[in-house]
């Protein structure tokens, strides 16, 4: 923990959510030394809070935003509130962290972008794994040719639960993924398609698989639900000379398997190699993200999950959205017109 001297040229921070993820993120700040208020809707919440923890409560966002000595407000309120509190928040002048996705619509999640760059002020997204000491292993493989290249991505992330009734699952699971591999493969997908089926409560859909295309020819195949027998968070990376496997649920989270596949009187066989564990750092990742925002905040730099990044993936997420509205007719995951956004790395 930091030292009082230090901390106190930290900025306060006030979280406003603390419910199922709000409340790790309030264990967090706390534990940075930064954390001036809680606010919430839900008193029991507050009362568990104050229970835990020598912080202010309230229930009134507003005095959040009038509080002077905050300067930071992080969002982990339900998705559909994430453009109004993150609109708010920056037009009374506080840096901002909303957790995923940035919005539930393109324009609202552009809206917050475009604000916070006329404001000069920080924007990050809660992309989490950008700060998981296996995905930043990772994606340098990727970025230095380690694995050759990259033929295609398949991703994971099941489990029995965590339901939601405001978002379906593509928009509560997915957008982890989208993000690790938007910036691991330093495109934009060119078309989107994607199935679902809903089971619990139509018409919100519980189980969906997606299909990125990427202009260098390499796929994504993203798999998520909630409705699964077991805990299931797994990212593959198949390239021309490497296989990698991040297991986020497994001992040793990060594998190589340099296996090989040769040509035989023109026939392809697979040879395969031992499996090499990855050596990786041993820090918490939430605790880096929320370490990174104050980083980025008392610097003034733009942040791995920058607003621009929560775009691209709010982006890729409509179009999956459209795509499972129609049947898993493949769309264009952007205009053609668009620029590719500048990655912050």
């Amino acid at each position: 923990m930091a030292d009082t001297n230090a901390s106190n040229k930290q900025p306060r921070v006030a979280v406003v959510g603390a419910g199922y993820w709000g409340k790790n993120l309030v264990r967090n700040f706390h534990s940075l030394n930064v954390l001036e208020t809680v606010c919430d809707a839900n008193e029991e919440a507050l009362n568990r809070i104050r229970q835990e923890y020598a912080v202010t409560t309230t229930n009134d966002f507003e005095a959040v935003l009038r509080d002077t000595r905050i300067i930071a407000v992080v969002i982990a309120t339900p998705a559909a509130q994430h453009h109004e509190f993150a609109i708010r928040a920056l037009r009374a002048g506080k840096h901002v962290f909303v957790e995923k996705p940035l919005a539930l619509r393109v324009e609202d999640g552009k809206a917050i972008v475009d604000l916070a760059a006329e404001r000069n002020l920080i924007l990050m997204v809660g992309h989490i794994l950008e700060y998981h000491p296996a995905i930043i292993e990772l994606k340098r493989m990727v970025q230095q040719g380690q694995l050759g290249k990259i033929q295609y991505i398949y991703s994971s992330r099941l489990n029995l639960g965590k339901l939601r009734t405001e978002e379906n699952i593509l928009w509560s699971f997915a957008p982890h993924d989208i993000s690790v591999i938007l910036q691991m493969l330093g495109e934009t997908p060119l078309r989107a398609a994607a199935h679902g089926g809903s089971y619990l409560n139509p018409p919100i859909i519980d189980t969906t698989v997606s299909t990125l295309d990427f202009p260098s020819g390499a796929k994504a195949h993203i798999f998520v639900s909630w409705l699964h027998p077991f805990k299931e968070q797994k990212l593959c990376v198949i390239g021309s000379q490497k296989m990698a496997v991040f297991d986020d649920t497994a001992e040793h989270k990060l594998v190589l398997y340099p296996h090989k596949v040769e040509w035989k009187n023109r026939i392809p066989t697979a040879v395969k190699a031992n499996a090499e564990v990855v050596t990786l750092d041993d820090r918490e990742p939430l605790r880096a993200e929320c370490q990174h925002f104050l980083d980025c905040v008392e610097t003034r730099t733009s942040p791995v999950s920058n607003g621009a990044e929560g775009l691209r993936v709010l982006r890729v997420l409509d179009a999956c959205q459209h795509a499972l509205n129609n049947g898993g007719v493949a769309l264009e995951a952007l205009p053609a017109d668009s620029k590719k956004p500048e990655l912050p790395y």
